[in-house]
């Protein structure tokens, strides 16, 4: 089978498509042939090295953690999901034409692989930094960085719960940030007066890890009310680092009921091919995303 791989850390240079054996399911997991994959910006943190500690890796290492597909092999111990079911989950290795599973869901009706590849990771991260920041119906909660995947699944879930949401993006992303709900204002030179005069903040989320935790922390008045995603130094100013995934079976039980209910949807940007991983991961690590982008099988 094909599949991206990297055999030494660095730039998108070092990820090559290469021939490689198939695997197979251990108990408890699930195969896929794999239709779309998600590209996440731990995808390219991984490959730099930055994140062993949370993503302990052996060289050379496939690359990715989402992916939608059909169930080709289902494992010993697997019940109530079979051969030829469409599912969407989290496992190892995705950029590839099969990949093994760890966590799935069935794909809601009306959802396309390249859409369902999108949301496994970025939810559970939604939903975990929502819980950590302790926001509550009737507060609100800025988002930095709103516009990409996590940012688009933070502001709808926030929405359904009756939680206001400010969102910063770039110039262009302002009309899309509204589409989802949120009070929407530019990042840059000001951004938090420009804030400030939006209201009163309770917690806040820093999901682009552009230099802005000083800011979070003035807006808010407590650094335990502000949480990273994106930046490493963020314990630095006493707020916390969230980088430890909770429990992706949930996330995605939790995904199909909000997709179901048409209160979440977040929009793929951009399709490439396994041959273009290393495009994908230039783009990503260049922000500016609205929505998602994957990898087409």
């Amino acid at each position: 089978m094909k599949k991206v791989s990297f055999a030494e850390f660095g730039g998108p240079e070092v990820l090559h498509l290469i021939d490689a054996e198939e695997p197979h399911p251990a108990p408890g997991e699930i195969r896929i042939a794999v239709r779309a994959a998600g590209v996440n910006p731990v995808d390219w943190r991984v490959r730099e090295g930055q994140v062993l500690g949370a993503h302990p890796i052996e060289l050379p290492s496939g690359v990715g953690l989402d992916a939608s597909g059909v169930v080709d092999e289902v494992g010993e111990g697997v019940d109530g999901i079979e051969v030829g079911d469409r599912v969407f989950g989290e496992g190892s290795s995705t950029y590839a034409e099969f990949s093994v599973l760890s966590a799935w869901a069935r794909m809601p009706e009306g959802l396309t692989f390249e859409e369902a590849a999108g949301y496994p990771s970025v939810v559970e991260t939604a939903l975990r930094v929502i819980r950590e920041a302790g926001v509550r119906s009737g507060q609100t909660l800025l988002v930095s960085g709103a516009s990409g995947g996590v940012g688009s699944a933070v502001l709808q879930i926030a929405r359904d719960r009756g939680i206001k949401v400010i969102g910063t993006a770039g110039a262009a992303n302002q009309d899309y940030l509204r589409s989802m709900g949120a009070v929407a204002t530019t990042y840059g030179e000001g951004w938090v007066e420009r804030v400030r005069e939006l209201g009163r903040v309770d917690a806040a989320l820093d999901l682009a890890g552009s230099g802005v935790i000083r800011g979070l922390v003035e807006l808010t008045g407590d650094a335990r009310k502000v949480i990273s995603i994106a930046d490493l130094d963020a314990p630095r100013f006493g707020v916390r680092f969230s980088g430890v995934a909770g429990s992706v079976p949930e996330a995605l039980a939790e995904a199909v009921g909000l997709i179901s209910r048409g209160k979440l949807h977040i929009p793929v940007e951009k399709s490439y091919g396994l041959a273009e991983a290393a495009a994908a991961h230039i783009d990503s690590q260049a922000g500016h995303t609205r929505g998602r982008r994957v990898l087409v099988v």
